[in-house]
């Protein structure tokens, strides 16, 4: 991965950004954060994976890449400011989709993404990474070579197919859509240049087909 260098701007701009969302992090199942509870053992470590099938940010097109906030949650996720994050952002985006990206999980862009964030105290880098995100037959698959891997699927209702859904939670990292609730049988991060190396079996994952808008 290179490391990349961002700059922090304001932006009157909108975005629309809709796609997939992989969640995985250390709490139990059902993670206590989306309900605005403590996390599990009174950390949380987690990742939320984004993949934009389409997406606008301003006038920039993101649509088909993907972006990777990597989180050390202290306490309370409503705390704000109390997170530190890495961004790991798609290796196949140009100068201009990759400061969009940065820029509106950074907050500059306004709306329910900068809600989400003012969570965030400091951001501990921004590199470049070859991200695969997959969701198939509602099993979850997200893996950056060497850094990141996860395996995840959502629980189900008795009929065996229609996932188990969580809606109007205290707190989202999709704002606005409905969550699929499940785990993951593997969690694995390793960024050690940022004091980052876990690894969880068997613990909360979080998915979902997301649609995040924001009009200037």
């Amino acid at each position: 991965m290179a490391k990349v260098m961002t700059k922090q701007r304001a932006t009157t701009a909108g975005y629309a950004l809709q796609g997939t969302l992989l969640e995985a992090c250390s709490c139990g199942i059902l993670c206590p954060c989306w309900v605005g509870e403590d996390p599990d053992g009174g950390k949380c470590y987690s990742a939320n994976a984004y993949h934009f099938t389409r997406g606008t940010i301003g006038d920039v097109d993101v649509s088909g890449l993907s972006f990777i906030t990597v989180n050390l949650i202290p306490g309370n996720v409503l705390a704000p400011g109390s997170w530190k994050v890495v961004h790991l952002i798609d290796d196949r985006a140009t100068e201009a989709q990759q400061a969009a990206i940065s820029g509106v999980y950074r907050g500059e862009y306004g709306g329910p993404l900068a809600d989400l964030a003012a969570l965030v105290g400091e951001v501990l880098g921004t590199e470049r990474a070859r991200i695969e995100h997959e969701v198939a037959e509602g099993n979850g698959t997200l893996r950056v070579p060497g850094v990141i891997e996860a395996t995840m699927s959502p629980y189900r209702a008795p009929d065996k197919k229609t996932v188990t859904t969580l809606r109007d939670s205290l707190f989202s990292t999709v704002p606005g859509s409905p969550a699929w609730v499940g785990k993951a049988s593997l969690y694995r991060v390793r960024l050690p240049k940022y004091g980052i190396d876990w690894q969880y079996e068997g613990r909360n994952a979080i998915q979902s087909e997301y649609r995040i808008e924001h009009k200037a």
